[in-house]
């Protein structure tokens, strides 16, 4: 199905990736099933151990081949607080095929004080502590990729830093932690019936940091479609595929209401300021 510029297809990606062209994809934005027996549709996330790791090192090998020499590879995944060592397993078992350029920790929630922002989980009982964060692994395929850091980042809290630093512009580097909040929400439908979804600002700030204006995006793990509405926020061309066709259904819906509204807001800016083009990228940077 062609959205666009946005392709969403139907099926097993390990079935679907070997028909994609070599190098085809610039960033790559994922969050797999975790292995934590989560009630997805159709998916069964009960996996043993060791199958679920040789599973996800044949998908990652032909994530490999499709994305470009200098493209950025960003994986979320979480472990539990039962089995908290898989995230770690997997990545080990990714050596050979990517070099583990940045670790950066998704912050979901935050305590600060007395005082607490965000949302997660709560886990019963008196063994473990909240899961509050999640990772996301950024690899490349030579550790050497540039990156636009500013393009994610944050002003500077003492503002003499920026002449007295040389700092061309009021930003400085976000860092490894990323503060991304989850919205509230209080039925399964608000999260589009997926129990693995995450913000769309997680592959928004992924496709910036990387930096390649028009990027050609690929989410393997599709879902409800989070990863193809940041493409279209950033300008980027995305691709996704799900083994369920009802999340494809979602994803096409949410991707062609959110093409609707880019559309609509391009044209009310051009209404308004018929003097000044101003380019979907530009939009999507503007606060909303």
């Amino acid at each position: 199905m062609r959205l666009g510029p946005h392709t969403l297809l139907h099926g097993d990606c390990l079935d679907l990736l070997p028909a994609l062209p070599d190098a085809a994809f610039d960033v790559i934005v994922t969050s797999p099933p975790y292995n934590l027996d989560l009630r997805y549709a159709t998916y069964q996330d009960s996996r043993s151990e060791q199958d679920y790791l040789d599973w996800m090192v044949r998908v990652c090998t032909g994530l490999r081949r499709v994305m470009a020499p200098d493209g950025s590879f960003f994986l979320n995944i979480s472990g539990a607080s039962s089995r908290p060592w898989l995230p770690f397993e997997l990545i080990v078992r990714l050596r050979p095929l990517f070099v583990l350029q940045n670790h950066i920790t998704w912050i979901k929630s935050i305590a600060t004080g007395k005082d607490s922002v965000g949302h997660y989980k709560p886990i019963g009982g008196q063994r473990f502590l909240n899961h509050n964060h999640e990772h996301i692994f950024h690899l490349t395929l030579t550790g050497n990729v540039k990156l636009d850091r500013l393009a994610i980042g944050v002003p500077f809290k003492d503002k003499s830093n920026i002449a007295r630093r040389g700092h061309a512009q009021d930003a400085r580097c976000r860092g490894n932690t990323w503060f991304i909040p989850y919205q509230t929400v209080q039925a399964k439908a608000e999260k589009f019936h997926h129990p693995g979804t995450f913000p769309v600002d997680l592959p928004r700030w992924c496709i910036r940091l990387h930096g390649k204006a028009n990027a050609a995006v690929l989410d393997p793990f599709m879902g409800a479609g989070t990863t193809l509405i940041a493409a279209a926020h950033e300008g980027a061309a995305g691709t996704g595929m799900d083994l369920d066709a009802a999340y494809v259904a979602t994803a096409a819906a949410r991707l062609a209401a959110t093409l609707d509204q880019i559309e609509s807001t391009n044209s009310q800016t051009t209404q308004a300021s018929p003097a000044i083009q101003i380019s979907e990228r530009t939009l999507a940077a503007l606060p909303r």
